[in-house]
């Protein structure tokens, strides 16, 4: 059996700080939370029994930076970057507090986006390429563990690409979900929105 874990980065914002949008284009790096939570992900991961085959991450510095922390606790340092598991291009909401996103765009259009992967007006998602991406990568032969760390924008598209639709498709910092593929080429959801 392979096993997919979808991570997301950790913290680029201390908890002080105003929500904002932030997507593929500002890079930051990871805050001492963050740090933190790269940090707890690696124990989590290096105290599993899979042996891991591949570590990837997004080419965003939050997402290589908490790879890097992963794979130093793990003994595996990052395989790269695949540039499908970068953010997504928030347009003129990027780097805009949440408050004025909404205001702009609506609730609705912010559920809508995190229950169903329906993108506002005006984002750059290119929701077809990603849900190629992630079933190419779901198609691909082996055993152990891949681990991708990503966004929360893009990890969404791993669920659409099976065609789930849980409560909601939203990944936090610091957490991770798992999929499994059996030796058949079935896929399916073990665990999403888990923090170590």
């Amino acid at each position: 059996m392979r096993r997919i874990f979808i991570i997301r980065h950790g913290n680029t914002f201390e908890s002080s700080a105003a929500a904002c949008r932030i997507g593929a284009g500002t890079d930051l790096p990871l805050v001492d939370s963050g740090r933190v939570q790269a940090d707890r992900l690696g124990q989590w991961f290096a105290g599993q029994d899979f042996p891991v085959r591949h570590l990837f991450s997004s080419p965003l510095l939050r997402a290589t930076e908490t790879a890097a922390r992963i794979g130093a606790a793990i003994g595996h340092a990052p395989d790269g970057t695949l540039p499908w598991l970068n953010e997504i291009d928030h347009g003129s909401d990027e780097g805009r507090p949440e408050a004025e996103v909404i205001a702009r765009i609506g609730a609705q259009a912010i559920h809508d986006w995190d229950a169903h992967g329906i993108a506002p007006a005006g984002w750059t998602v290119d929701a077809e390429s990603r849900i190629a991406a992630w079933k190419d990568w779901f198609a691909k032969g082996g055993e152990g563990a891949d681990l991708l760390v990503t966004s929360n924008g893009a990890a969404r598209f791993a669920l659409l690409a099976l065609g789930l639709s849980p409560a909601s498709l939203k990944l936090r910092t610091g957490a991770f979900g798992e999929l499994a593929v059996e030796g058949n080429g079935t896929v399916s959801l073990r665990s999403w929105d888990q923090r170590p």
